[in-house]
């Protein structure tokens, strides 16, 4: 009887200050990657321009974590989603699954030095971005290619799943049990947001945009729902051009059009963090609030949900050969 091939595993996330004492360093980390600040000149200016962003937001991102608990809740929620992908690979495989964040621990080295001692057959990269962008799985991979000497050994990468069938399930069950929430389901307005992103990263060819679209196509086409919906993104940062309409132009949108039951469903995020649990379900809530929306819910994210995790199990046995 042959042994289970070995394969070992590097889920990579952007990652979260895990104490208000780190909301600086992690945003330093962030705002000194090149993958989402390009600049000329970028190795003497960027620093400089990291600590100044800190200097402006530190206390206004620190006051926000404080609000939701003091830390972001994605290393947690991550590390049990590589627990969880661990167990449904066990049938097919001899799997061992890190985490690899990409401005806070456990940072890409602490990934590798993880997988030392575990004799894998190949490696299998799995990023945690449903969508494809330069600014998150890019920054990844371009991480991982500092770090990383190879060895001889197979590595395998999943580049992306926004299309995927369970994924697209997953979501569109969050959808339907949100709904529940509303007296009248069929009023009810789906908001899908996104993480935004400069429109200087579209004209340069990243799909992430054409990759949330059609997300959003399948989530709809999935659940059958007649309710109105619309695409909007979120998280600005800065004075560039940024994907539209607005989370908050949306809203006002929306209200100054009569809807006043919405649903807010993240499209582009597995996990909570502050995007979610501050940005939408405290800020959002209380504009929505002010402009006169009578009943506004977030769609709860998949985290550890069964079938986000048969997906991301599906993509690495694909990826490693495994799949019948």
């Amino acid at each position: 009887m042959t042994s289970p091939k070995k394969i070992g595993v590097v889920c990579f996330q952007l990652g979260g200050p895990d104490s208000l004492e780190a909301v600086g360093p992690f945003l330093y980390n962030l705002f000194c990657d090149p993958d989402i600040i390009p600049l000329p000149f970028g190795g003497l200016l960027r620093k400089p321009l990291a600590r100044y962003i800190i200097w402006r937001r530190i206390a206004h991102v620190q006051q926000a974590y404080k609000e939701i608990g003091g830390r972001s809740p994605i290393g947690p929620l991550t590390e049990r989603q590589a627990r969880a992908l661990e167990r449904a690979l066990e049938p097919h495989a001899d799997a061992r699954v890190v985490v690899a964040m990409r401005y806070w621990h456990p940072f890409t080295p602490e990934a590798i030095e993880q997988l030392r001692g575990f004799a894998y057959d190949e490696l299998v990269l799995l990023p945690l971005y449903p969508q494809y962008s330069f600014a998150t799985t890019g920054s990844s991979l371009n991480e991982w290619k500092r770090c990383f000497r190879p060895d001889g050994r197979a590595v395998r990468l999943v580049e992306h799943f926004y299309g995927h069938p369970q994924y697209i399930e997953g979501l569109a069950e969050r959808i339907s049990a949100s709904l529940t929430k509303f007296s009248e389901p069929e009023k009810v307005t789906l908001v899908f947001s996104a993480h935004g992103l400069p429109v200087s990263f579209i004209a340069r060819g990243d799909p992430y945009q054409k990759h949330v679209e059609e997300t959003v196509r399948l989530v709809m086409a999935k659940g059958n729902w007649g309710n109105r919906h619309v695409l909007c993104y979120q998280s600005k940062v800065g004075r560039a051009k940024w994907l539209e309409p607005s989370l908050l132009d949306t809203l006002r949108t929306c209200a100054e059009s009569g809807q006043r039951r919405l649903l807010i469903c993240p499209v582009a995020f597995v996990t909570e963090h502050i995007e979610t649990l501050h940005e939408i379900n405290i800020e959002a809530r209380e504009e929505a609030h002010r402009l006169g929306i009578e009943q506004f819910e977030l769609m709860p994210a998949l985290d550890d949900s069964p079938l986000l995790i048969s997906a991301l199990a599906d993509l690495v046995l694909a990826a490693a050969g495994l799949k019948h």
